[in-house]
C-alpha cells in the first residue's frame, strides 16, 4: 500500500527480456535501503525487489503488468518515480494507492503557467465513472488532484516541487502514463453495478 507521495526517482540502467517478462536494473538513492522481497512502487507499478547491488536494485514485470501499464515502454536511461510502501504509524499525506495500475492515459497538452504547469490527459471512457472533479488519482505513482474532467479526459496542475522532484517533468504531448483510480471510488462503482444487475433480473 502506498500514498502517492514520491520519495525519489530512479534511473533505468538495463532491461532484459525473459520470455514475456522484462527485468529492470534501476539505480536510485533509496536502492541501498531496500530489502529483498520488498514491494516498491515504480511509476505507480508495485514491483518486488529481487536483488540489490551497488546502488541499484532489480525488479521484474510480468506480461500482465506490461500490458496494463507503460512499463513495456520503459527504456534504458529513462526515469521512474520511486516510493516505498506506507508506514501505518505516520500521516497519510496523499491518498491510498495500491500500486495496481488500472489503465494508461495519453498526454494531449502541456501548458506552462506562471510558476506551475498544467497537463491534460485522455483515457478509455469505460473508466469515466471512476473520476470526479477535484478527486484524487495516481499518475505514474504520484497522488494528484484532477479537474476539468470530461467523459474521457482530465487535467492536473503541477507545482514546482512536484515538477522538480518527480519524473513528471519528462512527460510531453503523446507520452503514455500509468493511472490508478481511487480505491474507494472503485468499490462504490462496483457495488452500484452489482445492485443494478440485481434490479434488472
Amino acid at each position: 500500500m502506498f500514498t502517492g507521495i514520491i520519495e525519489a526517482t530512479g534511473k533505468i540502467d538495463s532491461i532484459v527480456s525473459n520470455g514475456s517478462n522484462k527485468t529492470f536494473w534501476i539505480s536510485s538513492p533509496l536502492s541501498a535501503e531496500f530489502k529483498i522481497d520488498q514491494s516498491v512502487s515504480h511509476d505507480g507499478v508495485c514491483l518486488t525487489v529481487e536483488e540489490i547491488k551497488e546502488g541499484g536494485h532489480r525488479v521484474t514485470a510480468i506480461d500482465e503488468t506490461l500490458k496494463k501499464s507503460n512499463a513495456g515502454l520503459w527504456a534504458t536511461g529513462g526515469e521512474v518515480n520511486i516510493e516505498r510502501c506506507m508506514q501505518m504509524n505516520g500521516r497519510l499525506d496523499g491518498h491510498i494507492v495500491q500500486g495496481h495500475v488500472d489503465t494508461t492515459a495519453i498526454c494531449t497538452n502541456v501548458q506552462t503557467l506562471e510558476g506551475s504547469w498544467e497537463y491534460r490527459f485522455t483515457f478509455d471512457k469505460q473508466f469515466a465513472a471512476l473520476i470526479i472533479e477535484k478527486g484524487s488519482i495516481s499518475l505514474n505513482g504520484t497522488s494528484l488532484t484532477i479537474f476539468n474532467i470530461t467523459e474521457n479526459a482530465f487535467s492536473v496542475a503541477i507545482i514546482p516541487y512536484t515538477y522538480e522532484h518527480t519524473s513528471i517533468k519528462h512527460i510531453k504531448k503523446g507520452s503514455v502514463v500509468n493511472l490508478e483510480f481511487d480505491m474507494v471510488g472503485k468499490y462504490v462503482t462496483r457495488m452500484l453495478q452489482l445492485q443494478n444487475a440485481t434490479y434488472q433480473r
